[in-house]
């Protein structure tokens, strides 16, 4: 157990002959009483001032904890977000690569389509310039038969009275 300083002021000394001067020896045991009591009460001021330290410490390696622990939580979040930007963006690239392959199927098919109709009427062309062409060259032909000469003449009598 440690000495207080009522355990030094109580303190008494056995006499003998020839022994320290007492006023002396009580003289400097008051000097001992006063110097510890005041190394005592600065070591309690000391483990105060280590206390209140230790608490703003435990209080900063709170803080710190904290801290921490939300910038691995805003990591994660920032990475999940751009997870999902990243998966979002894939998912508009896909769309539009299915709609521009549809916009691309849909042209193809209405140019076939357009192609297969000029087609069609390229033939019928040619069909109605042949035919008109046989109907040309059969009128053509009537035309040089003999029997228009007589009807550029003027027509004679003796018809006109066997008309009649």
């Amino acid at each position: 157990m440690p000495l207080t300083p009522l355990d030094i002021h109580n303190k008494e000394f056995g006499r003998r002959l020839r022994g320290y001067d007492e006023d002396e020896v009580n003289e400097f045991l008051d000097q001992v009483i006063k110097d510890y009591e005041a190394l005592i009460r600065e070591n309690k001021e000391i483990q105060n001032q280590a206390l209140a330290l230790q608490e703003k410490l435990n209080h900063f390696a709170t803080i710190e904890e904290t801290l921490s622990k939300t910038i691995i939580v805003a990591q994660e979040a920032a990475d999940e977000v751009r997870n999902n930007a990243k998966k979002e963006a894939q998912l508009i690239v896909k769309e539009a690569e299915k709609n521009a392959d549809r916009i691309i199927n849909d042209s193809l098919n209405k140019s076939r389509k357009v192609a297969l109709e000029v087609e069609e009427l390229k033939k019928q062309a040619s069909i109605y310039r042949a035919r008109f062409r046989t109907l040309v060259e059969a009128q053509l032909e009537l035309l040089s038969q003999e029997g228009w000469d007589s009807l550029d003449s003027p027509p004679s009598l003796a018809s006109e009275s066997n008309r009649g």
